[in-house]
């Protein structure tokens, strides 16, 4: 038996009312239906700590890894190869496993929490699900605008008719004004704005099992909520006290809801203090930076020039990321900006149409239309497709941009992983994998984005910083059709 033992932790977001439960899935839903892979499968306490303990067996049988997962809070994991003959890829899949079986658990659990979120001097709202109009609007600006020039190219077709050949030069100019603004727009979709004085977000989620959740949510109404909500924040911070579980409790049972203090935690998230550091270390201006009260975790940024940049994180990103985490994040966002990504996009976008206008169209678009549909509708997924697959260039830059200046290549990588486990946990199949680099997403695909941060030691140093990154996404996709 081998000597070295590997070892990591995943953080969560769950309360240890339900560490055991964890355990439980991932017995259930990992282990047991690959029974032909798992043996020696215990459950144990040790310290008073939940403890699930299994072996990992090779198929021939020539090596085995020991492993054992302690259910605190992180969750500590532990491996155990059986000699050096175990190749390191049987450990990082075992690892990205229970790393991926962790999310899809948390994924389980949050469909029965309640989140409650506030931001001192900001009005009280309650979190609701991103409506189909949001989510549109969210996509046209989180994804640089890409499908906003998708609608205009629609839309060129009728003004066609009315402005004839100066249309190409009129819908240019209403994209330049959307760019132009993107600032102003993305911060219409925040609930709340930080600043300096007030500049944290704090946030509690409480764990209900279905029936009582399902039962709590046709019990209390929209504004039962908010008045609950209202209730604890003027017992807390209206008069400089932290959330604290106590409290929150107190008011749920004044309200008829007698809660269990083992299933509530709480979470306090300096957000600018996290965006001033990233802005420092960037050299950058801090940008104005809002909040939308939603549990899909997301951040994005835009703005024509780094001084008018804005940056939008969700609640949800606060609740499944730890604060280093965060830190990459933004990072990944603020190297948008100081590229000034949203404008190079616009001008790609912008040529390739006055080039299919003026030149290879020479103004009989709409002829063009109606002869060839099929080609046109071919040309115009090949065209997109391209601009998808160079703007893929663009968000590896911000990956690396983000590992140089933040210097945590292998924490951003985790948020990745958190954020894009379902994706990752599908790119396995290489079918998806191709689908994903050649898909409509401005995004590389995830495995690729976290196994590159992953090879990289801090400090990174990187002379060219965008040239890496093309030749990084190149040669990425190159691999999946060899």
């Amino acid at each position: 038996m081998s000597e070295a033992t590997f070892s990591f932790v995943i953080d969560t977001d769950i309360t240890s009312a339900y560490l055991g439960d964890l355990l439980g899935f991932i017995h259930q839903h990992y282990i047991l239906p690959r029974q032909d892979h798992f043996t020696n499968i215990t459950r144990t306490t040790i310290d008073h700590v939940d403890v699930l303990a299994f072996t990992a067996i090779e198929p021939q049988g020539r090596w085995h890894i020991n492993i054992e997962v302690r259910a605190g809070k992180p969750i500590l994991v532990r491996m155990s190869p059986s000699d050096e003959t175990v190749p390191r890829e049987a450990l990082d899949v075992l690892k990205e496993d229970l790393i991926i079986g962790v999310q899809l658990f948390e994924e389980q659990v949050r469909k029965t929490t309640l989140y409650f979120a506030w931001v001192e001097g900001e009005e009280v709202v309650p979190e609701r699900a991103p409506l189909m109009r949001r989510k549109t609007l969210q996509r046209m600006l989180t994804e640089s605008m890409i499908l906003l020039f998708i609608l205009f190219f629609g839309l060129s077709i009728f003004l066609f008719m009315i402005f004839e050949e100066y249309t190409p030069l009129v819908l240019v100019a209403l994209q330049l004004i959307v760019v132009l603004n993107a600032d102003k727009l993305i911060a219409r979709m925040g609930e709340w704005t930080i600043g300096p004085k007030k500049p944290k977000v704090h946030l509690l989620q409480y764990h209900l099992p279905m029936e009582e959740y399902r039962e709590f949510r046709r019990k209390y109404k929209i504004d039962q909520l908010i008045e609950m909500k209202r209730e604890i924040y003027e017992r807390t911070l209206a008069v400089g006290r932290e959330i604290d579980c106590q409290t929150a409790g107190e008011v749920l049972l004044r309200h008829g809801f007698e809660c269990k203090p083992e299933n509530m935690s709480t979470k306090t998230i300096n957000v600018y203090q996290i965006v001033k550091n990233a802005a420092e270390k960037f050299r950058l201006p801090i940008p104005r930076i809002v909040v939308s009260n939603t549990m899909l975790p997301n951040a994005a940024a835009s703005g024509p020039s780094p001084k008018r940049g804005v940056v939008l994180v969700t609640t949800g990103l606060f609740i499944q990321l730890e604060e280093d985490e965060i830190l990459s994040v933004v990072g990944h966002e603020l190297s948008h900006l100081k590229g000034r990504d949203p404008l190079i996009l616009f001008a790609l976008m912008t040529s390739e149409y006055l080039l299919r206008w003026y030149l290879i169209l020479s103004g009989s678009f709409l002829s063009f239309i109606f002869l060839f549909p099929y080609l046109s509708f071919l040309y115009f997924i090949v065209v997109i497709g391209g601009i998808y697959f160079i703007y893929k260039f663009f968000e590896a830059r911000a990956d690396l941009e983000s590992s140089i200046i933040i210097g945590q290549p292998h924490v951003l990588a985790e948020a990745l992983r958190k954020i894009g486990f379902r994706k990752l946990q599908s790119e396995r199949i290489s079918t998806y994998r191709l689908q994903d680099w050649v898909g409509w997403d401005p995004h590389p695909p995830i495995y690729f984005r976290i196994a590159r941060l992953e090879k990289l030691q801090a400090p990174v140093e990187v002379k060219h910083v965008l040239i890496q990154s093309i030749k990084d996404v190149i040669n990425g996709f190159l691999a999946v059709l060899r």
